[in-house]
């Protein structure tokens, strides 16, 4: 079923850029300018999106084996994500069940946890094991202070967890089916080979960026050139949407010569499947997967994006993951070549806008920001960030329960 959903897009986007048309929205969107700048709408949004919604917080080949962990704060709370033996991953809490002191720190292989600060032990499920000086401490039911859960799922070769242990939002309905199309890029047992933290501007300053088209040749006419495309048609599941250039032309990069092939002489079975997966995948609110090669070999960027401490400021982290781990030292260095060209392009082209932009947004001067038509992905944005940031949790069960119900029907 995904093939053939990824199908339909791409014969859409065969006919728009035959056609030399593109999907415009219903009209130019008004945002406010505070949107960016209100401190305590980003208080707000930290506690009611961040820390409320599920968040892809990994790909799966940055913790392949059982033992391996990896230790992260989010919006101040700290996580822990573990694999188990039977190939499971668990979420907890990484706060000691004593006084709080995280268990863990960094990534790595372990089977077992101790506290640093008093030596209470913990297995890799969140079990507690021990006790330290039992004898002194008194009578502790250790059932009742393991490592806190917190709802995970993992699909697709990524893991979301969501940073509230009550929630009864289910992840696969928050995603809308969204997970299954994400499928087609295989991502289950590919290798993450290399990873790397920008700082950034206002979160949501620096995520309309992954979902915009329109700045492509101006500016990044130093790196991509300024005849690059500046168009992009939209797909939407529920918040998340996939974004790409309507054209009847591909690049297929993996083959030999990279070879640009005509999919409209192509028949549905024909068309390869890293061509059907082209273009930039958001999840909501944070993640950007886009494809891309190294010397040859089929890697795909994946850029996981997070609040900072003040409305100014973000981090991201980008994962470069590959189809198969470079074996020779040419197609190691393509890789490397790959990967940092695309720091170069986010950190001192994106980001370094995103900041000025934040800055000059500060000054009070400006009411609002526009939102073209030819921005149908920035409009979606903001609009499902406003509704979900208002909502109650129980009107959040509503809105994904019917939207998995309709993707059911459809």
């Amino acid at each position: 079923m995904s093939r053939e959903q990824l199908i339909e897009m791409t014969r859409s986007l065969i006919a728009h850029g035959d056609a030399g048309t593109m999907e415009l929205a219903d009209e130019v969107v008004r945002i406010p300018a505070s949107t960016y700048t209100d401190e305590a709408l980003f208080e707000q949004e930290k506690r009611q999106i961040f820390r409320r919604l599920p968040l892809m917080v990994a790909p799966s080949c940055e913790i392949p084996e059982p033992g391996d962990f990896k230790a992260m704060d989010i919006c101040g709370v700290p996580l822990l994500l573990t694999r188990q033996k039977d190939g499971s991953v668990l979420a907890l809490l990484n706060m000691c069940a004593h006084r709080g002191n995280p268990v863990a720190s960094g990534s790595g292989n372990a089977s077992r946890f101790t506290c640093g600060y008093h030596g209470w032990t913990f297995k890799n499920d969140g079990a507690l094991l021990g006790v330290a000086s039992p004898q002194d401490f008194g009578t502790v039911d250790k059932a009742a202070h393991c490592l806190t859960r917190f709802p995970v799922y993992e699909s697709a070769g990524l893991i979301w967890a969501t940073l509230d242990p009550k929630s009864k939002l289910s992840i696969a309905d928050y995603l809308c089916g969204y997970d299954e199309l994400l499928k087609a890029f295989g991502l289950d047992d590919w290798y993450l080979f290399s990873q790397r933290t920008l700082s950034g501007p206002n979160w949501k300053t620096a995520y309309d960026g992954y979902l915009d088209f329109y700045h492509l040749p101006v500016l990044h006419a130093a790196t991509f050139g300024a005849d690059f495309y500046n168009r992009a048609n939209y797909f939407e599941f529920g918040p998340h949407q996939r974004l790409s250039t309507p054209s009847k032309f591909a690049i297929k990069v993996s083959s030999e010569d990279g070879h640009q092939i005509d999919l409209s002489k192509l028949k549905d079975d024909e068309i390869p499947q890293d061509v059907l997966v082209q273009g930039v995948w958001t999840i909501f609110p944070h993640i950007s997967i886009a494809s891309f090669y190294g010397g040859g070999l089929r890697g795909a960027m994946i850029s996981q994006l997070f609040p900072g401490k003040t409305v100014g400021e973000s981090f991201t982290t980008q994962f470069y993951v590959m189809e198969k781990k470079p074996e020779d030292e040419a197609a190691i260095k393509a890789a490397h070549e790959q990967f940092d060209f695309l720091e170069i392009v986010v950190r001192d082209e994106d980001y370094k806008t995103g900041k000025r932009q934040h800055e000059a947004l500060q000054s009070g001067l400006m009411t609002e920001v526009l939102f073209g038509r030819n921005e149908r992905g920035g409009q979606v944005f903001h609009q499902w960030a406003a509704k979900l940031l208002a909502a109650s949790d129980e009107e959040l069960l509503e809105i994904f329960t019917a939207d998995r119900q309709r993707e059911a029907a459809e």
